[in-house]
């Protein structure tokens, strides 16, 4: 595969969006979120090769670069990171926003028949360039991204992906029971499958592999330990699948599994509870599921659009927090089920269901969760998610002002952390007013 032609150096003028420290830090209430993000109002971001190369004060920078390197203005424009989805479906896209059912019987009325349709490599095709458009125009740059059975879903994404040189983590789904013969795999062929499919994308350019078991009740104790043994078998490789959505599926799975003392334990015994582990969901999770996902350095997806779309429950974020042992969390859209594929949108979602549990989310912290810490907990660290020199260059220029109504609610904030805010509460895909992937605009 021919690699995508890099970008051409650039300079970037804005308010540039970074953090000091970790705005979770010290629990909720110590204050450290208020000072955890750090503004240069008038910044420049120098790229070149596809990666930051120097940041710092327009004023101070511009005057020692060459003079006819082009320049992109986003004065008045905050320039951050590209957001980081940790939990979407990319095959449900056509089936977002369907109506009056909860998560079995909401997969089973529309989801299982939607994704039948990706065993034609051209409709997989189809449905992954819209859905890349769509994710792109929303400013999000990264994303764990479920695929379906069919590996043919898998090389339509990754081939998608790779075109446009954009840094994304996905798999094929895995189910060998309980769902329709045409999304049934067996635990040799899924295992065989992804073992090609692995071999193919996981490393190739910016592409990485997620073995991707659906949840537990799709799959047979055999699958799940063939899942455990493909993560053994190549490093660096991604483990996602869904934990304790709903209390009707965790009932389910204490059916399938009595020997298990939990849900988390059956995948567990199969090897699956590790770094690099996304758990999309954990609505329902105990003081000992969190203790082990601390220990474990696995990461939970929170997903509240689709956790309130489904009736699913709310996830406690700073009961997962807790800084005694905290627990690696990002945002998910999840798609269908959460309704919208723009991360400020989940933002917005996010700090009303921690208002449900008696707690105030700061933008800071929700901007922390869909960037910076969603890069830690994806152990992308360094690589994605924050702006410093060295780190790949996707980006998201968030226009505070992009409609009437959030320009009037911003010429009255009375700070930064108050612009963020509005933005959290009020934005959505207009106020992105440019994305960029290694460097280059895309959206």
């Amino acid at each position: 595969m021919t690699p995508p032609a890099r970008a051409l150096p650039r300079i970037l003028r804005g308010a540039l969006l970074r953090f000091r420290h970790d705005p979770f830090a010290h629990g909720p209430f110590s204050g450290a979120a208020e000072e955890a993000l750090d503004i240069e109002p008038d910044g420049l971001l120098l790229i070149e090769n596809g990666k930051i190369a120097q940041i710092g004060p327009y004023k101070v920078l511009r005057p020692t670069l060459p003079p006819g390197l082009p320049e992109d203005d986003h004065s008045g424009c905050l320039i951050g990171p590209g957001f980081i989805d940790a939990h979407v479906h990319y095959p449900q896209l056509r089936a977002v926003a369907s109506y009056g059912e909860q998560l079995l019987t909401w997969l089973t009325r529309y989801i299982f028949p939607e994704e039948t349709r990706f065993s034609d490599p051209a409709y997989a095709a189809e449905v992954a360039r819209i859905f890349l458009d769509q994710l792109l125009s929303a400013g999000t740059t990264t994303a764990a991204v479920y695929c379906t059975v069919h590996p043919e879903s898998v090389e339509a994404f990754f081939a998608e992906s790779a075109r446009r040189n954009t840094r994304m983590i996905a798999g094929k789904v895995l189910m060998d029971r309980n769902a329709p013969d045409a999304l049934c795999d067996t635990a040799q062929t899924g295992y065989d499958q992804s073992r090609l499919l692995i071999d193919r994308w996981h490393g190739t350019g910016r592409q990485l592999y997620a073995v991707t078991p659906r949840f537990a009740p799709t799959s047979t104790p055999e699958q799940l330990r063939l899942a455990g043994i493909l993560l053994d078998e190549t490093p660096g490789l991604y483990m996602q699948t869904h934990l304790l959505e709903t209390q009707t599926e965790e009932a389910w799975v204490r059916r399938l599994f009595p020997d298990r003392s939990g849900y988390l334990d059956v995948y567990a015994h199969a090897g699956l509870v590790r770094p690099r582990a996304i758990f999309g969901h954990g609505v329902h999770l105990s003081g000992r599921d969190r203790h082990h996902c601390h220990d474990a350095r696995c990461a939970i997806a929170h997903c509240p659009r689709s956790n309130l779309f489904l009736g699913s429950g709310n996830f406690d974020l700073f009961a997962a927090l807790d800084p005694g042992r905290p627990v690696r969390v990002a945002l998910g859209s999840d798609v269908g089920a959460g309704d919208s594929l723009s991360i400020l949108r989940v933002m917005n979602e996010a700090y009303k269901v921690a208002h449900a549990h008696g707690n105030r989310l700061h933008p800071a912290q929700s901007y922390w969760l869909a960037t910076t810490g969603a890069a830690c907990a994806l152990e992308l660290s360094g690589v994605i998610g924050e702006l410093a020199p060295g780190i790949e260059a996707d980006l998201c220029i968030l226009d505070p002002a992009a409609t009437p109504l959030s320009a009037e609610r911003v010429s009255r904030a009375e700070s930064w952390n108050d612009v963020l805010f509005a933005l959290t509460m009020l934005g959505d895909d207009r106020h992105i007013r440019a994305t960029y992937v290694a460097g280059a605009r895309v959206a």
